[in-house]
């Protein structure tokens, strides 16, 4: 069955709402909540990351000229980041400055009902320290997660990203996924819409905070799902690639 236009633009709307039970949501049945990230299997090899008070050589930069000076790159020098660099930026954009228990962190970024649905990949190409693959951030602990060790990574994520080349060509690309049930615990078939609205404020702090490393980054929407998806190692329907955004020093 061919979807209408409105139909499509429906989803824009909070029409949704007026038409659920809110006493229904498994919130409101007692269920216990998602954990705050997805667990990690016992012996992974995680990498240790910088925090705020740690950070030595990122600059200070006011807010107007880190706004003045967003917008969006798609050339990127073959300089690699560091590894302080990459740490500041996973902070700024889903880096947690309060946990106050298992379900729930205050975050560095606004979130519908504090939900916080998405995970943070990174296909690293060039930064150093690290050996180029596929790793997830682990914002409770501030650490980074070891996927995979891709071959060609270059050219899988390329193909994945509609051979959009100039993400082959980052430092490194964040990409976030989506678990729908951290929203729709709380929000039932709600959530869907606001998911979307909180990966706008994560890639709007990455571009502001790229201006302060002289960085650029470029948000990507259009991509190949299933090819993304694999490359992550996500099911597709519990957790799903739901947006990108390639950085590199420019």
């Amino acid at each position: 069955m061919e979807l209408s236009r409105e139909q499509y633009r429906y989803f824009l709307k909070d029409s949704i709402r007026l038409s659920l039970d809110f006493s229904k949501t498994d919130q409101s049945r007692g269920i216990a909540p998602p954990a705050v990230e997805k667990a990690v299997e016992a012996g992974s090899k995680r990498i240790d990351l910088l925090s705020p008070g740690q950070w030595k050589q990122i600059p200070a930069i006011d807010f107007l000229t880190a706004v003045k000076s967003r917008k969006s790159r798609r050339q990127y020098l073959s300089d690699s980041l560091t590894l302080e660099e990459l740490s500041f930026l996973l902070w700024v954009t889903q880096g947690i400055r309060e946990k106050v228990g298992a379900a729930t962190a205050f975050r560095t970024v606004p979130s519908a009902g504090c939900r916080h649905a998405l995970e943070t990949y990174l296909g690293v190409l060039n930064v150093a320290g690290l050996e180029q693959g596929i790793y997830r951030y682990l914002p409770v602990e501030h650490q980074l997660l070891a996927v995979s060790q891709e071959k060609n990574l270059s050219t899988k994520i390329t193909t994945a990203a509609l051979n959009q080349s100039f993400v082959g060509k980052a430092a490194v690309t964040f990409i976030w996924t989506a678990i729908p049930y951290r929203m729709e615990w709380r929000y039932d078939l709600a959530a869907h819409k606001v998911i979307a609205i909180d990966a706008g404020h994560v890639c709007q702090n990455l571009y502001l905070a790229c201006a302060a490393i002289n960085a650029g980054t470029c948000a990507i929407a259009a991509y190949h799902q299933g090819f993304m998806d694999e490359l992550l190692g996500v099911d597709g329907i519990d957790e799903f690639v739901i947006y990108l955004a390639p950085v590199g020093k420019i």
